[in-house]
């Protein structure tokens, strides 16, 4: 949007769905952090600035009582992290969109701003109610959807309120700007060779990722837990490594899919195994692709590092969903931290374009420090994998329409 903000209202749909502990603490504000580009923004040009955000899924979690848990799902405390890192005053409103919020947005100083509560303590929010997200329109005179995280969402204050405003008292925010746009560098015009890693624990969770990937890109990496569902597909042991028994011609297809148009699918060549799901367990790094009958891989081997790194390495454009292995336990997170590290070498030292897409290869990234050596890192795991599933978002196409 182009026009004047100066003493306008305007509606900010920010993802603030951030991690707070049992004693009500913050533990991670990044994604609070990433909004700050817009907010402040809006500051300099003395707008008035509403915020709206979700915080878990409080009506799916209530109290003994049947009333809502406040420590756990109350903005307030985030509104309290905001206070610290703007330079502005921020108001929280105890409500959302009820009488304490317009109060308090009536009395809004030029770029000052008010944080409303979790629009999920209402029933209408996720329900995507037209009635409530109009009363919400009311309130701003502009409305701006920064929230990528929450845009794969058909909710009221996502999709519905964006109905209520035309085409040039609506837009993006910085935030999801940059995160369409790094997306589109993806599915629309890669440098190639264009390398898509996937990973995690099922294949049935990424079979619309792994379909739509195979029409644009040059190679697909695939680890992680998902691996050994193509291993038994094609019957090489994988001992009582994990595999989805009723997706075994999916894989079959998807392989067959790949080969049709030209795509190299690179599989582990090893893998680190053990004889239990734990860190302590009994560890052996198998010399081939089969795992043996008593043991589980749970992360890839050296030989597959090796391989999978020169892949990366040659590559012009990369795609990162999903971890190699079990990260979080130390003695599983070797596969992981070597793919981040090559990933983070080929875009500082090659000039490759990286994007890493999906909640654990962020957490990944973020767990090896590496998030300033990559490209771009979403915000939005599910709205990310929708993305590049070759899905439309619904918080998009309101906006856009």
């Amino acid at each position: 949007m182009n026009q004047n903000l100066n003493s306008k209202k305007v509606i900010v749909r920010v993802d603030y769905n951030v991690p707070i502990n049992s004693e009500g603490i913050i533990t991670d504000d990044t994604r609070i952090v990433k909004s700050l580009p817009t907010i402040d923004n809006l500051i300099a040009q003395g707008a008035k600035i509403v915020l709206m955000s979700h915080l878990g899924r409080p009506l799916k979690e209530l109290k003994e009582d049947g009333t809502i848990n406040k420590i756990k799902f109350s903005l307030e405390v985030v509104a309290k992290r905001l206070r610290e890192l703007v330079q502005t005053k921020v108001y929280f409103a105890s409500d959302c969109g009820g009488p304490e919020s317009e109060k308090l947005i009536s009395q809004l100083q030029n770029g000052e701003i008010v944080l409303l509560e979790n629009t999920r303590f209402v029933k209408g929010e996720e329900k995507g109610d037209v009635a409530w997200a109009e009363s919400l329109s009311k309130l701003g005179e502009f409305y701006i959807n920064d929230a990528f995280g929450a845009a794969h969402r058909e909710h009221a204050t996502t999709a519905t309120i964006a109905r209520f405003f035309d085409k040039d008292h609506k837009g993006f925010g910085l935030l999801m700007d940059a995160e369409l746009k790094n997306s589109d560098r993806i599915l629309n015009n890669p440098e190639r060779p264009l390398t898509a890693i996937t990973g995690g624990a099922k294949v049935s969770d990424k079979i619309a990722l792994l379909e739509n990937l195979i029409d644009k890109c040059d190679n697909i990496i695939i680890g992680g837990g998902m691996a050994y569902t193509f291993f038994a597909a094609q019957g090489i042991g994988i001992g009582k490594s994990l595999c989805e028994s009723d997706k075994l011609e999916l894989a079959n297809s998807i392989l067959q899919k790949a080969k049709e148009k030209s795509v190299q699918i690179y599989l582990p060549i090893d893998s680190v195994s053990a004889d239990k799901f734990d860190n302590g367990a009994n560890i052996i790094v198998t010399t081939s692709k089969d795992v043996d009958d008593n043991m589980m891989g749970l992360d890839i081997g050296p030989k597959t590092i090796e391989l999978f790194k020169k892949v990366i390495l040659e590559s012009k454009t990369i795609v990162w969903n999903g971890p190699m292995g079990v990260f979080e336990m130390s003695n599983f997170s070797n596969g992981t931290q070597q793919i981040a590290l090559t990933i983070a070498d080929a875009t500082k030292n090659h000039g490759a374009f990286s994007l890493i897409g999906g909640g654990d290869s962020v957490a990944a990234i973020n767990k090896f420090d590496l998030s300033d050596s990559v490209s771009f890192v979403s915000t939005g795991g599910g709205a990310m994998l929708e993305l590049l599933e070759g899905k439309e978002l619904p918080g998009v196409v309101a906006i856009n329409n």
